[in-house]
């Protein structure tokens, strides 16, 4: 595939790749929200109510 570099260590395992962002740019943004989304799999959610109430309380807009 083209677009794409891997860094090895000593052993030649692939530690890193360096992604052409002009080819794969959309790749790297699923990627990169995947990761993401794993990173917060364990956080608490807030209720939608509670973010609705708090930001009627900051005066934001209710549409």
């Amino acid at each position: 595939m083209t677009g794409l570099q891997f860094l090895t260590d000593e052993k030649g395992r692939k530690v890193a790749v360096q992604i052409d962002l002009r080819k794969h740019g959309a790749l790297w943004e699923d990627f990169y929200d995947g990761l993401v989304s794993e990173q917060r799999r364990k956080e608490k959610g807030v209720p939608f109510e509670t973010v609705k109430a708090d930001l009627i309380k900051r005066g934001r807009p209710r549409g």
